[in-house]
């Protein structure tokens, strides 16, 4: 294992025709083999103690290619590996205008290969394109082992056509439809698979569940968040991030917070909505990142700046500030019901998590993705490795967030546990008097109601002191708003 970990080298910005910067993805430890991909060069890699085996996506086309994974589509089975995404090949390198540069998607596959850690082989189970100037089939972002029928089963909602939940044989690679809604992440829960119908930019729609027994798919729609929140708000593009499933209930993390509950019977418990780490418009949240199961826990990253816009349409000002708002750093967060605890602090993005042995593997990236116009013929990033110990679990470390009114205006935001720390307290400079609103809750299962406090604010510095809601998560809201306001969440 030590010498699998003294092997894994820093990415520095390489060759990669795409937006911004991709990442590291889809780290998976599996019978000795450490697997990831380097998005957006398309390289994966399979080190061992003896080797390190690589694969540059020739299967799908010729050089130069570029893309590879930003989903962490990666299941094992046996002495296999499975992983998916998508990769230009050859990749098309529009050049810079006045209206910046682009990426033509004619040569854009969907893929899922198969490497086997016996022979050390890589096989190409299917690829698909549909040889598009400006449209792509859509990307495969999740790989679930069906253990009933011996089958893969593939989300797709990244794209514009052949979008839901697919079979792949694991035999021959051939593709079937089972649920047509755009799926974007996924989790077994129980006998079923569900995923989280992921419509951009709106978010979650709701999710699909394949049962494993008949094939027969269950939707639960979800288009009013505040119908199922605990403190009665909505959230502002509750993107689909992750899903996990625990203690007999689907986890369903979004940005803006996660939704947890039986999703195929609510006669046995409802969905409900628990916001964390909302911050209204800024970009925050659990984007293109994994969550582990890790000592009966759930461990999960809230990225910093998953997306961010350089050169923006006209209508897309006001999206620009406010995903180039960095509102404070990454964090893990483990929740062990009904605690939520903030252990770890870090960079722009956490884009994969494994753990091999008594160590937590992170991946993690200086850069965000870009959109639009702002694609460069290189990957822009520093990707990483960190090594962490499994001490780090116990720990809270001090940090802040800082927002404006004009990102969180007079919407609920926050959803920050204080658990773990001794002095926190918020500072809100406002530019006129107001009422600022704390709800505050927990992690219970099922979900309790929030309850709420008051306090007025009046013109310049307000301090709150929040000593008194240590054993709760806290969320705010303005009565009106202040888009001159600065407000400073402190935890010590």
């Amino acid at each position: 294992m030590s010498k699998i970990l003294f092997q894994l080298p820093l990415h520095p910005p390489r060759h990669g025709p795409e937006w911004g910067s991709g990442g590291i993805f889809g780290l998976k430890y599996h019978r000795g083999v450490l697997y990831y991909t380097l998005s957006f060069e398309a390289k994966s890699y399979f080190i061992s103690e003896d080797e390190v085996i690589e694969y540059d996506f020739n299967y799908i086309g010729p050089a130069p290619r570029s893309g590879g994974d930003t989903y962490n589509a990666v299941d094992v089975v046996d002495e296999f590996i499975y992983f998916g995404g998508w990769v230009h090949a050859p990749a098309v390198y529009k050049r810079k205008s006045k209206y910046g540069s682009t990426i033509s998607f004619v040569n854009k596959y969907s893929h899922v290969h198969e490497y086997d850690v016996a022979n050390n082989n890589v096989r190409l189970l299917w690829k698909e394109s549909i040889h598009h100037e400006t449209k792509w089939a859509g990307e495969v972002s999740e790989i679930i082992y069906d253990p009933i029928n011996d089958r893969l089963l593939v989300a797709r909602a990244d794209g514009h056509v052949n979008l839901g939940v697919y079979e792949v044989n694991r035999s021959n690679g051939k593709i079937k439809q089972l649920a047509s809604y755009p799926a974007l992440k996924g989790s077994m829960y129980l006998d079923y698979a569900c995923f989280g119908i992921n419509v951009h930019p709106k978010g979650i729609q709701g999710i699909e569940c394949i049962d494993l027994v008949n094939d027969k798919v269950i939707v639960k729609e979800l288009r009013n968040i505040s119908s199922i929140s605990v403190d009665g708000d909505g959230v502002y593009s509750p993107r689909v991030g992750v899903a996990i499933s625990a203690y007999g209930k689907l986890f369903t993390f979004v940005k803006g917070g996660v939704i947890v509950g039986n999703p195929v019977d609510e006669s046995m418990e409802s969905l409900r909505f628990i916001r964390l780490f909302d911050f209204v418009k800024a970009e925050y949240g659990p984007l293109r990142t994994t969550a582990k199961p890790i000592g009966g826990g759930i461990l999960i990253a809230f990225n910093s700046q998953p997306r961010a816009i350089l050169h923006p349409l006209k209508e897309e000002e006001e999206l620009q500030r406010a995903l180039n708002t960095v509102i404070g750093p990454s964090i893990l967060l483990y929740v062990t019901p009904p605690i939520a605890r903030i252990i770890g602090i870090f960079g722009a993005r956490i884009t994969s998590i494994e753990r091999i042995g008594d160590k937590l593997l992170l991946a993690t990236n200086t850069m965000a993705n870009l959109e639009h116009h702002d694609a460069t013929p290189i990957d822009v990033g520093f990707r990483d490795f960190t090594i962490l110990s499994m001490d780090i679990l116990y720990k809270s470390p001090p940090l802040s967030f800082k927002v404006t009114g004009k990102i969180v205006e007079d919407k609920t935001f926050g959803g920050i546990p204080l658990t773990g720390y001794k002095e926190p307290y918020i500072r809100i400079h406002t530019t006129k008097s107001n009422k600022l609103t704390i709800k505050y809750y927990d992690l219970s299962l099922p979900p309790n109601e929030a309850q709420e406090d008051e306090y007025e604010l009046k013109e310049g510095a307000n301090i709150i002191d929040l000593k008194s809601y240590r054993d709760y998560i806290v969320s705010f809201k303005l009565d009106r708003p202040d888009h001159d306001s600065t407000i400073k969440i402190n935890l010590y």
